[in-house]
């Protein structure tokens, strides 16, 4: 983790930067919104911000509780000091849960067999489990159907699986018109009623995610948990509400400039050729960091979109400059961010490669530096 304040921006060839602030205020407005308890959805490093600074800035935006897909993401977390509740989402294997049961992290329980796998190990190692049941409501993933989970709750009273809280996830939160939602809603609200009728509803409930902050209020029941969101990103593809800002820019320099004479071919296969003679510059910046190699794309210089030309490639790409005359070599380029009156979102970047911004910050490699201000 390196931080402004300690490093020399200079040094680096392409990076990233990490704006802290950004995402704890995000975290301070999500809590503010929903007046309920926010879990941080730090899986995947974070969206490719970085976990631990992500979760440790979400914290301090007021986050209650931390959210991962991996039980090998939460252990991670917990040796970085997060000492806060944490969620494993996703499939835990039943030989970790001794670890799980070590370092108070909760677990998902979808399948009764499963559970009974997690009994044994609880038997033989001792403790107490701590998990939160996934209801299938129409996501078509993983989740115990509504009709099995009030007997399914029963047979787990007094043994070694303490069931703290019942959730479910929706499929088209980001699609407000759909009744997708509201269905789902209501099977998990039936549910619900039942399982209070009988004494068996755990103490926590959750569906909210990203979208469904913005979209249905009705979602949030005692916890909500914005990953997306989070991190300043829009969920739905619509402008985010005023406050919410971008956590992530992604930036390099040029390393290289050349005039090349009209007939140059460019990159790999010579796909690009020059017309005239044509400023071209190099950027360090290939789909070995996660950049991909689409067509028709764009960076900022000099606060100017101008042309990426010819193939990506692992590591590097090429810049059409004639458009920016004073650019040289050291120039900083922005890939996602703003640079002067230009920006370029992850949204656009996203729908240039045919994707969703999730995808985009996901696919950032380790390789590159991120450098967080806080």
């Amino acid at each position: 983790m390196i931080y402004f304040s300690f490093v020399d921006i200079n040094t680096y060839s392409t990076w990233l930067e990490i704006d802290l602030k950004a995402i704890k205020n995000n975290a301070a407005l999500i809590r503010e919104k929903t007046g309920v308890e926010v879990m941080a959805v730090i899986k995947a490093n974070g969206y490719g911000h970085g976990a631990r600074p992500a979760a440790q800035a979400a914290i301090a935006g007021g986050a209650t509780w931390i959210g991962v897909a991996r039980i090998e993401e939460a252990l991670t977390l917990r040796r970085a000091g997060i000492s806060c509740k944490l969620l494993v989402l996703g499939f835990t294997p039943a030989a970790k849960v001794p670890e799980a049961i070590e370092h108070n992290i909760t677990v998902a329980l979808f399948d009764s067999d499963l559970a009974q796998n997690y009994l044994d190990y609880v038997s033989i190692h001792g403790g107490m489990l701590h998990a939160h049941l996934k209801v299938e409501t129409g996501m078509g993933r993983l989740g115990m159907k509504p009709e099995y989970v009030a007997s399914f709750l029963d047979k787990l009273k007094n043994t070694g699986i303490k069931v703290d809280g019942i959730f479910t996830h929706l499929a088209k939160a980001d699609e407000p018109d759909s009744d997708s939602t509201l269905r789902q809603l209501a099977i998990f609200d039936n549910l619900l009623g039942e399982l209070e009728s009988k004494g068996l509803k755990p103490e926590k409930v959750h569906a909210a995610n990203s979208a469904a902050v913005l979209n249905f209020p009705q979602s949030y029941y005692d916890i909500v948990r914005p990953g997306d969101l989070l991190f300043g990103m829009s969920p739905t593809g619509e402008s985010l509400p005023e406050g919410f800002k971008p956590a992530l820019t992604w930036k390099a320099r040029i390393i290289s400039l050349h005039n090349f004479p009209a007939g140059q071919g460019i990159s790999y296969g010579s796909t690009y050729v020059t017309s005239k003679e044509e400023r071209i510059g190099v950027m360090p910046t290939g789909y070995g960091d996660g950049f991909r190699r689409a067509k028709d794309q764009q960076v900022l210089v000099g606060g100017k979109r101008v042309d990426i030309v010819g193939r990506v490639c692992m590591d590097q790409c090429m810049l059409q400059l004639d458009c920016v005359p004073d650019a040289k070599v050291g120039d900083e380029i922005v890939i996602i961010g703003t640079q002067g009156n230009e920006t370029l979102s992850v949204d656009e970047v996203a729908e240039r490669w045919g994707t969703i911004n999730y995808e985009v910050v996901c696919g950032l490699a380790d390789r590159l530096p991120r450098i967080y201000n806080e």
